[in-house]
């Protein structure tokens, strides 16, 4: 095998596993913003955790830009919802506001990662 065909079979893979970690990002992100759609932040957390296993993997690649938009994401949300979370029992109505705004902004990120990765393209 030549160097080229390794580094296909390297980009194959990369495209498969980004497209398995988005597709659970995307399930858990439209949760989000569709009210009473429940999703376990478990699923969340999986993809995470598939993006931290792979990120080396990509490593020089174009690849590698959307796996640290992923996890940068994922640490970026969970922070923003931490933070938000005791306007919930301060005053509920910003609370709820806080939480659909984040919500739309992930959905957003992860929605642009995919155009982006489809385009073969980096992100950032």
């Amino acid at each position: 095998m030549n160097a080229s065909n390794d580094d296909d079979q390297r980009l194959d893979s990369l495209r498969t596993v980004s497209w398995i970690s988005y597709l659970l990002h995307l399930i858990v992100a439209v949760a989000a913003v569709l009210p009473g759609a429940q999703v376990s932040v478990g699923v969340l957390l999986i993809a995470l955790i598939i993006d931290l296993v792979k990120k080396g993997d990509a490593e020089g690649t174009w690849m590698a830009s959307h796996f640290r938009w992923r996890i940068r994401t994922v640490l970026w949300v969970g922070a923003l919802y931490v933070l938000t979370f005791p306007l919930f029992f301060l005053l509920l109505l910003p609370g709820l506001i806080a939480w659909g705004l984040i919500s739309i902004w992930f959905l957003y990120r992860i929605v642009l990662g995919m155009v982006r990765m489809n385009k073969e393209q980096p992100v950032e």
